[in-house]
């Protein structure tokens, strides 16, 4: 007989880990305790060295769904003769390395209870260890009930039968609750939905924030809702009843239908069919619609009373977080109608995550609810307690934390008071989860980021990281990769060196080594929003203002004759123009002479665009050429053809063959990064054509390869270096 000691970190709080371990020692014999700690669990068992083995391969093979072991550290003890096996009160320790487990779509255990089991019968809050809340609810680590917003509601004496029973599902599930004794509604699921078919615009609590919404299949209600949210074209994500309702709306794939019924349950983004009731007005003149399944007991409730899709939109003002109370609601959002809402309060906002099919793989758009807090498991420990402050848009945060990088869920874009503060907060969040006192803070080198500014005020030591580099390290993260790679870092604007602002970058290991040709940005943020700049710019590298007044092209008469000499002046003398090799203002370019969009209303919508435009058959490219490591597309030469399907597959192939070209010349295993490659058509075409050349492609799946990876990159510096 011999007694063994486990500590056991990864995700093992919250997730049914303890009733699992307890099981396993029944199972095989063995006698001793589990019970949770700061840094994971800890276990002591004691049996025959056959009982133990058997026990520790079950461990492995066995893990409850939500589980996940990152690091288990075994040593032998002495032997106690216990007399049963426990589960303990959890213990204590100095460092808190604990980790926050994600919320997690109601199962279909609970979605039966639901609707069958006389205890949560149309309960809306139904959860148990495999479903419900877990970081929106947590104060702090470990996760017990007390560290949780559920800890005002007292559990009645048949919950805390379940709670306490090893064997139950339920057991220490800490949202466990019912109808007699948990949170309640404030009011009726029936008339909320009543208030939806009649064309109202209401908002109802979801997990991590509350949701606007609407009937998607009315026109009238849909435009009203863009006016009342001053969101002219950016589309608005829908929620289904279930995969059949998803089906009628758009074309799904089977590791898109994986995805929508996962767990995680994210707005995944699909292919539109053209005959729906939806209403074009959801996502006007591109052919992608976000979609999702209900995922919470109240969202499926709410489904029992509605027969269509309804628009299910983060309740907040652009540019602003999600809102996570009913008053946030009533004075920010004062057009909405009705509101549903319960109170259990939510301690951390989460909007929705974003995820779409790209190169045959899972790509990570926004990570939010159901896949953050992110954990990346690192191959060593880090020595410092580092803070990973991230980009301006598309915000995240990062700690590293021993063997770990810890990812916080999207925050949002940080030009507002309101974002700037949920920014602190959530830095202030992550501290209280794990006692965290960074020593190192790692930044963008934008000198104006809020994030930068923040970072330089806190008196600590700093590190600065190149924007595009850090796009690079972002997928070494994710796929714990070292060394020297060709990494292709695509974006829409990052700050560079020498004052340029760059976005088309590909480097050879370490060394910077090709460049997209610089264009000018003529009044520059402004050109950011606005195609018919960019498209401007380019004209005036090649002919005389009277020459450009003469070609009549859409980019061109959008002017006046007094705004046309205004601007060839800015361009001439560098008057508020600054140099750019931005990817993504060459795609806002293509838009312009396409006569697709002159201003755009969201970041991200040229790409969307030109995609909807891309004809496979076409396999034609614009010229192009690639002197001393500079790239240059000619944008000119068929900018005024008649057929844009053309001109905006060209563009994209030529995209592709470039990154080809420079591939074979480098023979070096290659890595993609930067918001550019959220273009499904783009990334689908790459990774088609390196296949073709056996050429070996990483590109992030479970990050967000756009600007909300940039903390992950950050975080990741030290690791690479």
């Amino acid at each position: 007989m011999i007694r063994v000691g486990y500590k056991i970190k990864g995700i093992v709080q919250g997730v049914g880990f303890r009733p699992f371990i307890y099981r396993l020692a029944l199972k095989n014999n063995c006698k001793g305790f589990v019970c949770n700690d700061t840094q994971g669990v800890s276990v002591e068992i004691e049996g025959t060295k056959q009982d133990i083995d058997l026990f520790e391969k079950a461990l492995h093979r066995e893990l409850p769904t939500l589980a996940r072991i990152d690091s288990l550290q075994k040593k032998e003890l002495p032997f106690k003769n216990d007399a049963d096996f426990e589960i303990l009160q959890s213990k204590n320790a100095d460092t808190k390395t604990s980790l926050v487990s994600p919320d997690i779509a109601t199962c279909p255990e609970c979605l039966e209870d639901l609707q069958k089991k006389e205890k949560y019968k149309n309960y809306f809050a139904t959860n148990c260890t495999n479903c419900g809340p877990r970081y929106s609810i947590v104060k702090t680590v470990p996760y017990d009930r007390k560290n949780t917003s559920m800890d005002l509601f007292a559990m009645c004496p048949s919950c805390k039968e379940e709670y306490t029973d090893p064997l139950n599902r339920r057991y220490h599930a800490q949202p466990i609750s019912c109808n007699e004794c948990g949170p309640k509604l404030d009011g009726s699921i029936e008339e909320f939905a009543g208030y939806i078919k009649e064309g109202k615009v209401v908002a109802i609590k979801g997990v991590g924030g509350f949701h606007i919404m609407c009937d998607a299949t009315n026109d009238k209600v849909v435009e009203r809702l863009r006016k009342e949210k001053n969101r002219v074209a950016k589309p608005f994500a829908l929620m289904c009843k279930d995969l059949q309702m998803v089906e009628s709306i758009a074309f799904i794939d089977p590791l898109e239908k994986k995805l929508l019924q996962s767990k995680e349950a994210p707005i995944v983004l699909l292919d539109k069919k053209k005959e729906t009731k939806i209403s074009s007005l959801v996502a006007p003149e591109i052919q992608r619609v976000g979609c999702m399944l209900a995922y919470t007991p109240l969202h499926h409730m709410l489904f029992w009373h509605l027969e269509g899709a309804v628009v299910a939109t983060s309740a907040n003002l652009a540019d602003e977080p999600i809102l996570t109370t009913k008053e946030q609601v009533l004075k920010k959002l004062p057009f909405i109608e009705h509101i549903l809402d319960y109170n259990r309060e939510i301690i951390n906002g989460v909007d929705d995550s974003l995820v779409q099919v790209a190169g045959g793989k899972v790509q990570t758009l926004r990570l939010g609810r159901g896949y953050a807090p992110k954990v990346i498991p690192l191959k060593k420990k880090c020595e410092k307690k580092l803070l990973a402050v991230g980009a301006n848009a598309k915000s995240t945060i990062a700690l590293v934390l021993e063997e770990s990088i810890i990812l916080s869920p999207h925050i949002g874009d940080l030009d507002s008071i309101e974002a700037f503060s949920y920014f602190e907060r959530t830095v202030q969040t992550f501290k209280n989860f794990y006692d965290f006192t960074p020593e190192l803070l790692v930044h963008d080198k934008h000198p104006n980021y809020r994030t930068t500014i923040w970072a330089k005020q806190q008196n600590k030591e700093l590190l600065e990281l190149g924007h595009h580099k850090a796009h690079i390290l972002a997928c070494k993260a994710e796929f714990g990769l070292e060394g020297e790679y060709l990494g292709f870092s695509f974006d829409g604007t990052g700050y560079g060196e020498e004052g340029m602002l760059w976005g088309g970058e590909v480097f050879v290991g370490e060394k910077h080594t090709y460049q997209f040709r610089p264009l000018k940005l003529l009044g520059g943020a402004k050109a950011i929003k606005e195609p018919r700049r960019i498209a401007l710019s380019l004209l005036f590298e090649r002919y005389s203002l009277q020459e450009i007044q003469e070609l009549r092209l859409a980019c061109v008469e959008e002017f006046s004759q007094a705004e046309l000499k205004l601007l060839y002046q800015a361009y001439t003398k560098d008057l508020n123009a600054p140099r750019s090799s931005s990817v993504g203002r060459l795609f806002d370019a293509v838009a312009s002479f396409a006569v697709l969009s002159q201003q755009l209303s969201y970041e991200g919508q040229s790409g969307l665009l030109i995609e909807s435009l891309y004809i496979k058959e076409i396999d034609e490219c614009l010229s192009y050429e690639i002197t001393k490591g500079v790239i240059a597309i000619d944008l000119l030469d068929l900018c005024a053809m008649k057929d844009p399907k053309r001109y905006c597959s060209m563009f994209l192939n030529t995209l592709v063959s470039i990154m080809n070209e420079i591939a074979k010349k480098e023979k070096m295993e290659v890595i993609l990064s930067g918001g550019v490659f959220q273009n499904k058509t783009l990334l689908d075409l790459v990774v088609k054509s390196f296949e073709g050349e056996d050429i070996t492609l990483y590109h992030q799946q479970y990050t967000p390869i756009n600007d909300g990876g940039i903390a992950l990159g950050q975080a990741y510096a030290l690791m690479d270096s």
